[in-house]
């Protein structure tokens, strides 16, 4: 007679969600998008408890082939370097938040981040989310500020001088929304007309300015550089590249790395502006 599983070897869709603190039907989400261990016997869908366990251990890329792309935070200088060193990796710049998301869930060998966390930047929410078998490997400390339309150059020193004016900021969730929000607070911003819809990169922030679209946006001094633009300094922001300890060593990421550190970079970093590379390549976190 064959043996047969104890009814604890399989979860149910609710036990999972409950498990995972998610609505059930994010699981069936999950399971139509093949991102969690799952079997359908007799048009029932089931989860082995000891895969699901071990998916959980090892995070949502656990056992799957990353794709080599590059998500994350827009960065000019990374954008720049990640052609220039033919290393094959496309990038899918959304932001810090939605690249951290995409990275969990295994879709993205690498993700650059600028999470601001009061006194530090990225780790403490790499620990409250828990990603494993990763590393957090640093590249710059990047000015953020003001960019601003000619004719307003002498006249807008901080967020408080934006009354009347048109501004831009990035999407929800992007690294640079995160810290103008959190330098805003107790800044009084009436009268200042924030447009639609938000910058979804760093040069959509700046293009818009130039082409007097806006008459300021929240974005990096490198991206206005490039249009001629001036920069109001707020912030000194670290940046840093989240990488997949599988994929660390694979031919695309490695000649990604080499290359930031080459000449080429340091000199088109100082080109750019608003970039301090004094930490580029140092370990700043390891997950469990």
């Amino acid at each position: 007679m064959p043996a047969t599983a104890s009814p604890s070897a399989y979860l149910t869709t609710k036990e999972v969600a409950a498990l995972l603190r998610v609505k059930e039907r994010k699981v069936y989400d999950l399971a139509a998008a093949n991102e969690i261990p799952h079997r359908r016997i007799t048009g029932k869908l089931l989860f082995p408890a000891h895969e699901i366990q071990a998916w959980i251990d090892g995070g949502a890329a656990a056992g799957k082939d990353r794709p080599p792309i590059i998500a994350g935070s827009h960065d000019p200088l990374l954008d720049w370097a990640a052609r220039e060193a033919g290393s094959g990796l496309a990038t899918l710049f959304d932001g810090s938040a939605a690249g951290l998301e995409r990275f969990a869930a295994g879709d993205a060998v690498l993700s650059g981040l600028h999470i601001p966390e009061g006194g530090d930047w990225n780790i403490g929410t790499l620990d409250r989310m828990g990603v494993r078998d990763c590393v957090l490997i640093g590249m710059a400390r990047r000015q953020q500020g003001l960019i601003l339309r000619p004719r307003l150059t002498g006249a807008i020193h901080g967020l408080e001088d934006l009354g009347g004016m048109r501004v831009l900021l990035r999407q929800p969730g992007a690294g640079a929304r995160s810290l103008f929000d959190q330098l805003a607070r107790g800044v009084d911003l009436k009268g200042v007309q924030f447009t639609d819809p938000p910058a979804r990169t760093e040069t959509d922030a700046a293009q818009a300015v130039a082409q007097g679209a806006v008459d300021v946006s929240f974005g990096l001094e490198a991206a206005a550089r490039q249009f001629g633009l001036d920069f109001v300094p707020l912030a000194q922001e670290q940046f840093d590249l989240l990488i997949d300890r599988r994929a660390y060593f694979l031919p695309s990421v490695q000649a990604l790395l080499a290359f930031l550190t080459s000449d080429q970079v340091a000199i088109k970093a100082q080109d750019l502006g608003g970039y301090d590379l004094d930490a580029l390549g140092q370990v700043r976190w390891v997950s469990p």
